[in-house]
């Protein structure tokens, strides 16, 4: 291994851990706004922190899962819910830093979990696939515990998008043979694209509304006004 790929390997694996532990609090964060003991505070930075490297582990079947093997994944977990069950982390900086440090986990872990796959013999779509829920499926399982619909869902910014950009691109980095490349790529580039959408408010459209013909709407205004009223609904069906 070239002294370049070792860097980015050093790199990776400090965003990787510093990934871990911001989003272990704020999964404490998380536990502290829904009025929960240090138990749940503990149980839900561990699922925010490493929720998606587990699933991905135990659907690869690649042995026991990485968080349970390195003592410094469940360490750092454990250290973010005690930061955030001991700091209430209202200072604007401390959140924009947790924010900064969630955006490059973002495409840290997303280029990690498509490299595994690839390397465990699968596909380009497995890995793609496998990419987006090491990224996002931390925090989807903290969201379900919470009785919450997973925000990566709807109604936030762009977040599984920019996991499946940064997944897409270590996928086709690393079938040219460009690995290195490929995780730096893929780190930079969904962190940068986290950011913009959480500064502009970027987000994916919910719904499609489909207009009706206007000869639909002229029939039944005549109706409405033919009767003097509003038209009656149709009854409903058991």
């Amino acid at each position: 291994m070239d002294a370049t790929a070792e860097t980015v390997n050093q790199i990776i694996r400090f965003v990787d851990l510093a990934g871990v532990l911001a989003n272990a609090i704020l999964g404490g964060i998380a536990a502290r706004s829904a009025r929960l003991d240090i138990v749940g505070f503990v149980i839900l930075a561990v699922m925010s922190g490493l929720g998606g490297g587990l699933i991905r582990d135990t659907l690869l079947q690649q042995g026991p899962p990485v968080a349970l093997t390195d003592p410094a994944y469940l360490g750092l977990a454990i250290t973010g819910a005690m930061i955030a069950f001991f700091v209430p982390f209202r200072g604007i900086w401390s959140l924009r830093s947790l924010i900064l440090m969630d955006a490059l986990a973002v495409g840290c872990w997303a280029a990690v979990g498509a490299q595994k796959t690839l390397e465990a013999g699968l596909g380009w779509l497995p890995a793609i696939v496998m990419g987006i829920i090491t990224a996002v499926g931390g925090g989807a399982v903290r969201d379900v515990m919470l009785l919450h619909v997973p925000r990566i869902f709807g109604g936030n910014t762009l977040y599984a998008t920019s996991a499946l950009v940064s997944s897409v691109e270590m996928v086709v980095l690393s079938k040219l043979g460009m690995p290195t490349l490929g995780s730096a790529v893929a780190m930079a580039s969904g962190a940068v694209l986290s950011l913009l959408a959480r500064r502009y408010g970027w987000t994916l459209p919910t719904e499609i509304r489909i207009p009706r013909p206007r000869l639909i709407v002229d029939y039944r205004e005549r109706r409405r006004a033919a009767r003097g009223g509003p038209e009656p609904e149709a009854p409903v069906g058991r």
